[in-house]
């Protein structure tokens, strides 16, 4: 199970949290760039590789408490993505290399332990199927493990190490990916973005919110329309929590909105994240950025997609592959508890939709953009840095 802490309990500070206003920190301006801390750390591990455990922001309780999951064992981590207390294609991933470690902790010295290895990151991988960081983490760590010599407490280690450098990674991918939407984002007054592509969905300041963070941090004002992103509203209580923490203008629509504030001209462009991107450009990201994207092209918006080259699946050729998670009724029928929906109503509730590539102006990753969406310019992209 997974132990809850409320803020009392733990220090912000040492949490990473920040007061209202100083979400963002420019911590330099060398060469012209903006360098920028993690606004908030929603994954820690803490401990060493044989005695640890993961803890994670609670987002299911924001925007109104602040408290922390303490996952000691494998079935917490799976109970933590699945139940989204931690959610947000990369910082899944990074919940799931740090998983793993704790998985290790109790699989037993001997001949099977890499079976028990193996079987934790398949495990792993069950609670939430869309999200193609979180497998890509589980097997990057579960190759370490095969790799590394010495004796088991050593494998350990190794399993660790290899799960830190995955979490480093995605601070300076996210960093990456703001420095080449910067620019874009820049050139506009407001901004529409869905679901919750921030700081608050990887280790660092976000995919779809780090070209805004930079272009902030760098002096240009605008405002972020934030569509409310049913049923779950992470767009409400994430999006614009975490922006209005950082002192960007934020504004909450609710989903049907969204058509009206382009038809009035509010937003210059839309930008989302991305849970897992097909090798010609299909991007899966939370119900509705489909809808967005059609509507973007009827009022001629750009429509950008922001993710890391570990969201792309290049084994998949087009979005018809990726597999859609279906989430349970109640999320429908009765949404924080509460019932908006007659007992017994029958639901369809597919988490995710697949924007095809000829709506998508471009995709912006750590290593460059891709423009126009292709299944060429993925290839030369994603593959460029191996």
């Amino acid at each position: 199970m997974c132990p809850r802490h409320d803020s009392r309990g733990v220090r912000p500070e040492a949490f990473n949290l920040r007061v209202p206003g100083s979400l963002v920190t420019v911590l330099s301006m060398a060469r012209g760039e903006v360098d920028i801390h993690p606004p908030v750390r929603v994954v820690e591990y803490v401990g060493e590789a044989t005695r640890g455990y993961v803890r994670l922001l609670d987002q299911t309780k924001l925007p109104g408490e602040t408290s922390f999951v303490d996952c000691r064992d494998t079935q917490a981590v799976w109970e933590a993505i699945r139940n989204m207390v931690v959610r947000g294609a990369p910082a899944i991933g990074v919940t799931a290399g740090y998983g793993m470690v704790v998985a290790a902790q109790w699989i037993p010295d001997g001949s099977d332990f890499m079976t028990g290895v193996e079987a934790a990151a398949e495990y792993l991988e069950s609670s939430r199927p869309t999200a193609v960081n979180l497998s890509w983490a589980a097997r990057r760590v579960f190759r370490r493990a095969r790799q590394a010599p010495g004796d088991f407490n050593a494998v350990r280690q190794a399993m660790l190490e290899e799960a830190r450098a995955i979490h480093a990674e995605d601070e300076a991918m996210c960093l990456a990916i703001g420095r080449h939407a910067a620019p874009l984002i820049a050139k506009c007054g407001g901004i529409l973005t869905h679901c919750n592509a921030g700081a608050l969905a990887t280790a660092g300041i976000g995919t779809a919110t780090a070209g805004m963070y930079v272009a902030h941090a760098r002096g240009h004002r605008f405002t972020v329309y934030c569509d409310e992103t049913r049923p779950l509203l992470q767009g409400s209580r994430l999006t614009a929590w975490e922006l209005a923490q950082a002192g960007i203008d934020a504004v909450v629509i609710t989903d049907s909105m969204a058509g009206q504030v382009m038809k009035e001209a509010r937003v210059q462009m839309v930008i989302t994240g991305a849970d897992r991107i097909a090798a010609n450009g299909d991007a899966a990201n939370k119900i509705g950025t489909y809808g967005l994207a059609v509507l973007a092209a009827r009022h001629g918006i750009p429509f950008y997609v922001a993710a890391p080259y570990s969201t792309f699946d290049l084994d998949l050729k087009s979005g018809r592959k990726i597999p859609i998670e279906q989430r349970a009724a109640e999320e429908v029928t009765c949404p924080f508890g509460r019932r908006v929906a007659p007992e017994g109503i029958k639901t369809y509730s597919p988490a995710f939709d697949v924007t095809p590539a000829e709506l998508i102006t471009a995709i912006i990753t750590d290593r460059g953009m891709i423009q126009p969406v292709t299944a060429e310019g993925v290839k030369a992209v994603v593959t460029s840095a191996e």
